[in-house]
């Protein structure tokens, strides 16, 4: 399991659920693996009770199977929950992506050509894990841009469904597309062009689609 640095202030509830969601995101956690709370509260130097916090938080959206007395386990992927949770980004980011499109300054400029600077180099050298976590960021700051943060970070739990998956796909396709739809973004940003982001988006989320028969044929020991 990756151990994640604390962040300042950060509770053992929230550090310890940050750093379960990491490892199950990117299959160090794999579905049907078993998890000890007694085996993670060690590893983060916690004690049980945030940890046991942190699980039955991940088991309301049916990412972890508690089993009181007995084990927890990883849940397998359940392809319902997979397409509701992109659903639901969808939904939610293609109106985002409007305010934000009407909103951004120079600065938030600035901000997205950080982050998609560092995308293509580790699309270049080919790091899909952190691929994936820049990609979030810069999600994450469109809705920052919006001023539609709590949303992004209410969206978080249930989209582990899709992004676990996601995590897959990426670990096997390097997907030029990625990058170049957030280079894209940026452009159209800057010229205030709300259809077109609204457009861009849909685009963006739908290139995730990912053909179950495929991924299940290479991971069947991970599905329902």
């Amino acid at each position: 399991m990756r151990i994640l640095e604390r962040l300042p202030r950060e509770n053992g509830r929230d550090y310890a659920l940050r750093t379960i969601k990491d490892n199950i995101v990117t299959m160090r956690l794999a579905p049907g693996c078993q998890i000890s709370e007694n085996e993670l509260a060690t590893e983060m130097g916690l004690s049980r009770t945030p940890v046991r916090e942190a699980l039955l938080e991940l088991s309301k959206v049916k990412i972890v199977e508690i089993y009181p007395q007995r084990k927890s386990i990883v849940s397998l992927i359940d392809y319902d929950l997979v397409e509701e949770s992109r659903f639901m980004r969808n939904l939610l980011e293609c109106a985002v992506v409007q305010e934000a499109c009407k909103m951004c300054t120079p600065w938030d400029l600035r901000r997205l050509e950080e982050n998609v600077q560092l995308q293509a180099f580790y699309l270049d050298h080919y790091y899909p894990e952190d691929l994936l976590k820049l990609d979030k960021e810069f999600h994450g700051i469109i809705f920052d841009i919006a001023r539609k943060s709590q949303i992004f970070a209410l969206m978080q739990n249930i989209i582990i469904h899709y992004d676990r998956v996601r995590s897959i796909a990426l670990a096997s396709v390097k997907n030029q597309h990625i990058v170049e739809d957030h280079e894209q973004f940026i452009k159209i940003f800057s010229r205030g062009d709300t259809k077109a982001a609204e457009r861009l988006m849909d685009e963006h989320l739908n290139r995730y689609k990912i053909d179950p028969a495929e991924i299940r044929a290479a991971y069947p020991q991970y599905f329902k």
